[in-house]
């Protein structure tokens, strides 16, 4: 009796024998189409990236070219037109105190708000409870939306006279130090005063940015210290806090380049002042740049208009010079945990 055997069956994807000319033509036009949008995403990408550069050179050029004729013309003859130069003896003597009282101002809203706002953020991303820390955040959040007048406008009629008693304490306890010396002001316009309002106002940019940060430290390196018998502040202290230095110092400098351009807040609260003091609690010591530009142009001829762009052209130099040294710090402390 003789058996006759089947043919084996023919694999479904192995020697299935060549592609149809269709398929290969379809996912050949799939293949362009995507290189086509790639090379257009490129595109897009590369031109965003350079539009930045674009406008802070347009920005810087247009600072120069309206500063430039108060800087090359001669002090006598400027300060002839100008009515601002009268009491100063050179442009730098003018534009000078107005740089101190920027720096003075920002820096001290900086060193109030970092701790608060580092607080805030862990307390957000590692101690409240789910709905308590989607809340809070919400709130925080919703500070960086409140308009700069409106902060100008509490700090002038709300929180001068609150505070005018603790700077009185201030300086009847504490004035022998430079910062709280000399006669309080009894309105409480002074930049005390400004530099909590900048304070509050930098306070949102700092939270957000540092809660995201820590929320970013890996799980394994908060378990690892949980597991080695460390409390919740060690374990923040040995692995939340270092993972996250170079994005909180990040933070603090977007801070401070806010509070270094912030003009309404200071222009309604502080009494301006041209000196180089360090007496925060007296009225008329300091006066920031972008507050004395808003302050004075109304007012100001041609000339002075350039020579208020002058100012500006210093203010655009002082974040610029801020915000590269922030970039520098940040990379150093990256390269400097990689290598450990």
């Amino acid at each position: 009796m003789s058996t006759t055997k089947s043919p084996p069956a023919r694999s479904s994807t192995a020697g299935s024998g060549p592609e149809p000319t269709s398929a290969r033509r379809l996912k050949g036009q799939r293949r362009a189409a995507d290189r086509g949008a790639s090379r257009v995403f490129r595109w897009f990408t590369t031109g965003a990236g350079a539009l930045i550069l674009v406008l802070l050179a347009a920005v810087a050029i247009f600072l120069v070219v309206k500063a430039w004729p108060a800087l090359t013309t001669p002090y006598d003859e400027l300060a002839e037109q100008v009515g601002l130069l009268r009491n100063s003896s050179s442009l730098l003597d003018y534009v000078g105190p107005l740089i101190f009282g920027t720096i003075l101002a920002a820096a001290l809203a900086l060193v109030m708000a970092v701790p608060v706002a580092i607080g805030i953020a862990l307390f957000i991303s590692h101690y409240a409870p789910r709905r308590l820390a989607n809340g809070l955040g919400y709130v925080i959040d919703l500070l960086a939306a409140v308009p700069s007048v409106v902060y100008g406008l509490w700090g002038a009629l709300v929180l001068s006279p609150l505070v005018q008693p603790v700077w009185a304490w201030l300086n009847a306890n504490l004035g022998w130090f430079p910062l709280f010396s000399g006669t309080v002001s009894p309105t409480a316009r002074v930049l005390l005063t400004v530099a909590i309002v900048l304070a509050v106002m930098i306070l949102p940019i700092i939270t957000a940015v540092s809660r995201e940060v820590f929320l970013q430290t890996p799980r394994l390196h908060e378990e690892a210290a949980l597991a080695l018998g460390a409390t919740r502040w060690e374990m923040i202290r040995t692995a939340v806090l270092p993972f996250g230095r170079s994005g909180v110092i990040s933070a603090a400098m977007l801070g401070l380049g806010r509070a270094l351009g912030e003009t309404m807040a200071v222009l309604m609260i502080l009494s301006p002042g041209f000196l180089y003091s360090f007496r925060i609690l007296e009225a008329g010591q300091q006066q920031s740049i972008a507050a004395n530009i808003a302050a004075q142009f109304p007012e100001a001829n041609p000339m002075g208009v350039s020579t208020l762009i002058a100012t500006g052209l210093a203010l655009f130099v002082i974040t610029l010079v801020v915000n590269m040294a922030a970039r520098a710090i940040v990379a150093r402390r990256k390269d400097f945990s990689g290598a450990n």
